[in-house]
């Protein structure tokens, strides 16, 4: 993508959670694409980092990367505190995309597993936002990733799920919390999007003509077209839309394909 010719968000700056892979690096990408200088927020995987931060450089953008395990205590301030090291002059959007997602019947979540997958998918976003509160400038824009997951019954990513819906709930009441700075909150909910994380699904051909039945467009999506939504919500034209969630699952379960 050539991050020339597209200025909506000229001169704003940004911080992507999770951003140097999957939907992720899409939006980071995008919204370098888009003018605004992107940090680059990753847990663990630095190679993967420097590569989205290099190629948003090659062609013609501004970003960084900034390392934080959102799994410890004190994470998200520590990130909060690197982040507005580099923005001085304050953070203009915050995406908060970094999830994980594990698989298993209600009969064996764990305790440590549902601790470590709350900490990373409604924990840091709460704190995220809460630490970054007196940096976030005015008509400034805040995207939670949620989940199609966060309003179906999925019963073997039922904690996902559950911090999904949490999530939701947090981008609706910090809505009208930010209403009188004109500071909007809303969440993007996608489906199933080709990812790492969807990998496994290529490998069984039955499994990956279901995941692609869900959608009335009977494809999963693509990163880009997930981060296309979040440009949206974070550029000047999405003034008057907050404490939303926009679905972004191509129709995920509104009936089979026509």
């Amino acid at each position: 993508m050539d991050l020339r010719g597209m200025s909506r968000l000229e001169g704003r700056t940004a911080l992507v959670t999770g951003g140097s892979r999957g939907i992720g690096r899409a939006i980071a990408t995008r919204l370098a694409a888009e003018g605004a200088t992107v940090a680059v927020h990753y847990g663990g995987n630095e190679e993967a980092a420097a590569k989205t931060v290099a190629d948003i450089r090659g062609a013609g953008g501004e970003a960084f990367a900034i390392r934080a395990d959102l799994r410890t205590p004190g994470a998200a301030g520590e990130l909060a505190e690197g982040v507005c090291a580099e923005f001085r002059d304050g953070l203009d959007i915050l995406v908060n995309n970094a999830g994980i997602l594990n698989n298993a019947p209600v009969g064996e979540v764990t305790e440590r597993a549902w601790d470590e997958l709350f900490t990373i998918n409604m924990k840091a976003p709460f704190f995220l936002v809460q630490a970054l509160l007196p940096a976030l400038r005015d008509d400034g824009r805040i995207i939670n990733l949620s989940s199609v997951n966060a309003r179906l019954a999925t019963p073997t990513i039922i904690e996902y799920s559950m911090s999904k819906a949490a999530l939701e709930s947090m981008s609706r009441t910090l809505a009208a919390v930010l209403a009188p700075r004109r500071i909007t909150v809303n969440a993007v909910a996608p489906g199933a999007t080709e990812t790492d994380m969807m990998a496994f699904v290529h490998a069984v051909p039955e499994l990956k003509a279901m995941v692609d039945g869900l959608s009335v467009y009977n494809r999963m999506a693509l990163p880009e077209e997930v981060a296309s939504a979040v440009a949206l919500l974070c550029s000047p034209d999405s003034a008057l839309i907050t404490g939303q969630v926009v679905d972004v699952s191509g129709g995920t379960w509104l009936g089979p394909p026509s």
